[in-house]
């Protein structure tokens, strides 16, 4: 599958085959539980990118701060997957395809 999560303010991301998403449950301590191939939800930092290192000088994933709000889900033709949703400061459309 692959995966894209853009800022719509300014059309910053990335895309590739990870979407995971890094929660912290209520009153644990230390390392965040991942759920990999994950669309966005309320709580969670999303990041979106490449498996694997692409080059040593570009990013090889995006990451947003958490999920405060899920504005809208959709669908579109061929099975392809929206969600928009708003962090702290930011709105972000993320696509499965």
């Amino acid at each position: 599958m692959t995966y894209s999560l853009y800022r719509i303010r300014d059309n910053a991301g990335d895309s590739g085959q990870m979407s995971d998403a890094y929660f912290w449950r209520e009153g644990a301590e230390g390392y965040p539980e991942i759920i990999h191939d994950s669309k966005p939800f309320v709580g969670a930092v999303m990041r979106v990118g490449s498996l694997y290192a692409r080059t040593y000088s570009h990013q090889d994933w995006w990451q947003t701060t958490k999920v405060t709000e899920i504005l809208e889900e959709w669908g579109e033709e061929d099975n392809i997957e929206c969600v928009r949703f708003k962090t702290g400061n930011s709105e972000y459309i993320w696509k499965k395809f």
